[in-house]
């Protein structure tokens, strides 16, 4: 089939790639200049574990294209996807200015029969206003259609080619046999393809995203009352992780959710809510919840060192929201460090993949190290913010060497308590105990 994705940032590139990977015959368009340059030259211009490898082979056999020009992109495709940024207004609301702005041209280019995709996620009712944008001006028949993501980044290329459920909305069967058949080679093992209405579609993305939010934010309540009364969340997890209606996933404690998807998308439905007249008590729960959780970790610095930061050096291992993508959008990190800088901290960090885009956001706020060791370097403590592989088993001996004083504070639970007090460290996690210095 021949397909068009109009935007090519994290969903519409992984979303191309995965669809050329099948066989099809894909364009994609942007109107960034050097991104599509640098695409046509087979550089991946995001970090996504495997995608390079797709992507440079569809490139090299000639089934994935790069394109400035819409009318081009479009003109031959079968579907055509809107991976467009929708990025949330003022009011925490999605701002739809880019799906409707595209679909608004795409009333004067379509020439034939197309199927136009919601990929973006998007608030209820999307479907029906980028129809009528393009009713505007088409003088053809289309049909819009949602067909929401479920993409984990660091997992998202697995997530494409070997997806839980595939979602699709749409009242129309012309639209719906195409949709069938672009997808069918992606589920293969059986896992469905669940057809369903356009408003519906649209709600399963947020409502997904919303309780997955809210499963981690309800463990790191149950964390934060761990450390009061002396209880391990670490036990907890798996007492309850074990029950089949509750399940293992989502259950690990830290300092808070972030990302391009939970805190945008829940803020979005609350949002929502409020258009409807409807108050989604939990859902804004969630929200403050998270806010705080995000300065948990400086909460425990400031307990140790005092409010007054002026001439302690904190080292921060991982920048990113999670490992394995070098995604910093609503990071606890950044968070933390606007609290610790804000405080007189000196901060040096070290991130995998992720200083390069913390530095085009804050640029020499905070010192970026040539690797973790470096960082803590006469630093006073180490401060964990990002699960990376990579610190989960360090030279201990050289973090003791290097560090001022044997502190860490662990948001993301890397080390056994019963280590860290044989090792002699003062050391403290979420919804752990506190061990204290030999």
């Amino acid at each position: 089939m021949k397909i068009a994705v109009i935007g090519s940032g994290y969903v519409g590139l992984v979303t191309g790639t995965c669809l050329a990977e099948t066989g099809n015959d894909v364009i994609c368009v942007d109107v960034d200049k050097k991104k599509i340059e640098k695409m046509r030259k087979g550089i991946v211009p995001i970090y996504e574990p495997h995608l390079d490898v797709l992507f440079q082979r569809n490139i090299k056999q000639k089934r994935i294209q790069f394109t400035l020009d819409l009318e081009e992109g479009i003109k031959d495709a079968q579907i055509i996807f809107l991976a467009l940024p929708t990025p949330p207004g003022e009011d925490g609301s999605a701002d739809l200015s880019y799906v409707l702005g595209v679909a608004n041209s795409l009333g004067k280019l379509i020439k034939d029969y197309k199927v136009i995709v919601d990929k973006s996620t998007v608030p209820v009712g999307t479907a029906d206003k980028v129809t009528a944008a393009i009713a505007e001006n088409a003088t053809v028949e289309f049909d819009v259609v949602s067909n929401p993501e479920f993409l984990k980044e660091g997992f998202a290329v697995d997530d494409f080619m070997k997806p839980d459920r595939v979602v699709i909305g749409t009242c129309s069967n012309r639209a719906r046999d195409l949709m069938e058949q672009l997808y069918k080679p992606f589920v293969r093992q059986g896992n469905p393809i669940i057809f369903m209405d356009e408003k519906s579609a649209e709600l399963t993305k947020y409502a997904a995203n919303a309780f997955l939010a809210t499963k981690i934010t309800f463990m790191n309540e149950v964390a934060n009352y761990c450390e009061l009364i002396g209880a391990d969340i670490d036990m907890v997890r798996k007492g309850i992780g074990t029950d089949s209606r509750i399940g293992k996933r989502f259950l690990f404690p830290g300092i808070g959710f972030g990302g391009s998807c939970f805190p945008k998308d829940v803020l979005a439905l609350s949002n929502s809510g409020k258009d409807a007249a409807y108050d989604f008590k939990i859902i804004n729960s969630v929200l403050d919840v998270n806010h705080v959780q995000k300065l948990k970790l400086v909460e425990k610095v400031k307990n140790y060192f005092g409010e007054d930061l002026r001439g302690k050096k904190l080292a921060v291992w991982g920048l990113a929201f999670k490992p394995d993508t070098d995604d910093i959008r609503e990071a606890p990190s950044l968070y933390m460090i606007d609290e610790l800088t804000a405080a007189g901290a000196e901060i040096a960090a070290f991130d995998p993949e992720a200083m390069q885009n913390v530095k085009d956001l804050i640029g020499d706020k905070i010192k970026y190290s040539a690797n973790q060791y470096d960082a803590i370097d006469g630093a006073d403590a180490l401060l964990i913010a990002t699960e990376w592989a990579v610190f989960r088993n360090p030279s201990f001996d050289k973090i003791e060497k290097l560090l001022l004083d044997k502190v860490i504070f662990d948001g993301r639970n890397l080390y056994e308590l019963d280590f860290m007090k044989q090792k002699g460290f003062h050391y403290e996690s979420i919804g752990r105990k506190m061990i204290t210095k030999a």
